[in-house]
């Protein structure tokens, strides 16, 4: 009785997983096809053509700008 508990709760449980590991797929498919668009509705035109002139890209450098904080700590506190 034992060995068939074991067994029947190892085919559910592999089985459970399997049925996850599809869901789950079939979510992350959906999500990043349809609902995660990479473009914002703001980048197309009248007719749903993306505008590749319009777009502004930015590109921000890893580092900071220290000349303000050393013409701040010049300053008495008088």
């Amino acid at each position: 009785m034992l060995a068939a508990t074991l067994t029947f709760s190892s085919l559910i449980s592999i089985l459970f997983l399997l049925v996850g590991v599809v869901i789950g797929w079939n979510a992350q498919t959906y999500l990043q096809d349809i609902k995660m668009n990479k473009y914002h509705p703001e980048m197309f035109d009248e007719s749903g053509n993306v505008i590749p002139d319009e777009i502004l890209a930015v590109r921000f450098e890893n580092g900071f700008d220290y000349e303000e904080e050393d013409d701040d700590s010049n300053y008495d506190s008088n």
